[in-house]
């Protein structure tokens, strides 16, 4: 029996090098395509993606980066990350809602750079 699609929501996390448009773009880029790789999901399986900076981020929407990647009909969003005494900086995070096969099981989260201390979990 085939198993239908469901909803999965996919985390992610990247750290960035400088407060640089071009570092913040090519970061978010870079975690966006690890997360299709390592989900195989597609453009048109993404229901939508909530991206947030940390407050020393802001030379760039990360949100701008999928655009890049072809991603014009999805729908994105921006925040501003809570600025909690002693947090990772220069961080970029998303949630993704993708539509899968996959159970929760193989869902793959990636977490990139210095953001890979936020989860040694998955390591």
């Amino acid at each position: 029996m085939t198993q239908l699609p469901r909803v999965c929501g996919i985390r992610g996390a990247t750290s960035v090098a400088a407060n640089t448009a071009g570092a913040i773009l090519g970061a978010t880029r870079e975690l966006l395509i690890a997360l299709q790789e390592a989900n195989g999901f597609g453009v048109e399986d993404v229901i939508s993606a909530f991206f947030t900076a940390t407050p020393d981020l802001n030379a760039a929407f990360p949100a701008a980066a999928a655009r890049d990647l072809g991603w014009e009909r999805t729908p994105l969003l921006d925040a501003r990350e809570m600025d909690v005494p002693g947090a990772l900086a220069g961080c970029v995070r998303v949630l993704l809602h993708v539509y899968t096969r996959a159970r929760p099981d193989e869902v793959r989260h990636v977490y990139m750079g210095e953001a890979a201390r936020l989860r040694p979990d998955l390591r």
